[in-house]
């Protein structure tokens, strides 16, 4: 266990000031109030605080094609007319729109992430959290579910060049669809989505008969919930499907996606989550004592989406947030209660115990057909599992973990080319002001 965790926090004020449009439910605004939240409650002082670098084209072209790249490049919302097919061909439009400053918007989020990744690589910090991030529809070719670059997948592509295996968690409301395709073909990813499915709900993707193909069969587990499921039911499940997939893969690090649509009273999302059973995911990942890379996601109800982020800052930082709401710069929103929490909804659970048994019992026999991860030292169990909350009477750990792993060898990709920053270019390891 270690003895005190290392956080970096990225942020950059500029990626809070686009505007979608005024009926567009994405409101990058949610970013800042989530930072001034942050700052009020003084979380700022026991964290570092970094400005993410712009991620250069060449960066993002890492996964995405090289040809979408560039048309985002020089795409702008007076030119848009005169390029209908390739806004077509993209995907680009009523949820995706063009809107000022898109390009650097993107290249903002994506770096945050990068960055975060890079810090973790080079040991500099335990946990890294960009809020910014987490858009996690976005495809190769295409923008998708108000997403444009798949931050997370570039994320994950840089702690690979490190980590032989890493683990993708997404607890957005939405399926974890973009990042989930990019890695559907290989071991070296396991993602784990927790999401609505059915009655079309978007991107409706994400069924539990969705494993992975080739070698990734059995590597992608989708857990598809349905409306209003409850903080006791979301965090039975979420505990002892994350423990299984830690006990059979073994990953090096861990991405978290914090989407916090899966709030109760969310504009488009249908689930019953409080803010406590939400950060609880957070608290428990958290314990598994691994590089730890957590961003956003969705949440279109931005007061609470702040709340959300905020308390799981101070979870990440091991910190209880007073109730009462400290004067802040965007203290109005947060009325008439001022009040850090949010309560579970009082929507109908229809996710009944016999469906979340069928669901576990698939996942669990998707795992068991997995190849135990190689190359995994008895003292690294140890360290993963020292210090776990499984108190839970399903956390209980079965003794066949400790004989389920081989030793192998596992091929990290070489680092991709990245360009030499230019002197005059804003380090992206400068520490920012704090206020």
């Amino acid at each position: 266990m270690r003895t005190k965790d290392r956080i970096s926090y990225f942020y950059d004020g500029d990626v809070g000031n686009v505007y979608f449009g005024p009926n567009h439910p994405m409101k990058p605004h949610r970013l800042c109030m989530t930072h001034h939240l942050v700052l009020a409650y003084e979380l700022h002082n026991k964290m570092e605080i970094y400005r993410p670098h712009k991620a250069y084209p060449v960066e993002l072209a890492q996964f995405h094609s090289p040809d979408y790249v560039e048309f985002l490049q020089r795409i702008s919302p007076d030119k848009q007319q005169l390029f209908a097919n390739e806004m077509a061909k993209y995907n680009l439009g009523e949820d995706c729109p063009v809107f000022e400053n898109l390009f650097e918007f993107c290249q903002i989020y994506a770096g945050g992430t990068l960055d975060a990744a890079r810090r973790l690589n080079n040991r500099l910090c335990d946990i890294a959290i960009n809020w910014a991030g987490g858009l996690h529809h976005a495809k190769k070719c295409e923008a998708s579910g108000f997403c444009y670059i798949n931050d997370l997948v570039l994320g994950i592509l840089e702690l690979l060049k490190y980590h032989a295996r890493v683990l993708y968690i997404d607890i957005d409301v939405h399926h974890g669809d973009g990042v989930e395709e990019a890695f559907y073909f290989t071991d070296r990813v396991m993602t784990v989505s927790f999401h609505k499915y059915g009655d079309l709900f978007f991107p409706g993707t994400g069924d539990v008969k969705d494993v992975g193909e080739k070698e990734g069969k059995n590597y992608a587990i989708n857990v598809p919930l349905r409306d209003g499921i409850d903080d006791g039911s979301f965090l039975r499940l979420f505990k002892m499907i994350i423990l299984k997939v830690v006990e059979c893969y073994a990953p090096g690090a861990i991405v978290l996606q914090c989407g916090a649509d899966s709030l109760a009273g969310d504009r488009l999302g249908c689930f019953n989550l409080s803010i406590d059973g939400h950060a609880a995911c957070v608290k428990f990942v958290k314990q598994l004592n691994l590089p730890l890379l957590v961003t956003g996601g969705g949440g279109y109800t931005k007061e609470n989406v702040a709340r959300c982020w905020t308390v799981e800052t101070g979870a990440l930082l091991g910190v209880e947030l007073a109730s009462e709401i400290p004067e802040n710069e965007y203290f109005k929103y947060f009325a008439p209660d001022y009040s850090l929490k949010c309560a579970s909804g009082h929507m109908e659970n229809l996710n009944s115990k016999s469906y979340l048994n069928n669901i576990r019992q698939q996942v669990c026999e998707n795992l068991s057909a997995i190849q135990h991860a190689p190359g995994v030292q008895m003292q690294e169990v140890n360290r993963v599992l020292k210090g776990l909350d499984c108190s839970h009477e399903s956390m209980i750990l079965p003794m066949a973990f400790y004989y389920s792993f081989v030793h192998a060898e596992a091929v990290v990709p070489p680092d991709f080319y990245i360009p030499e920053l230019d002197e005059d270019e804003q380090n992206p390891d400068e520490r920012v002001n704090r206020k």
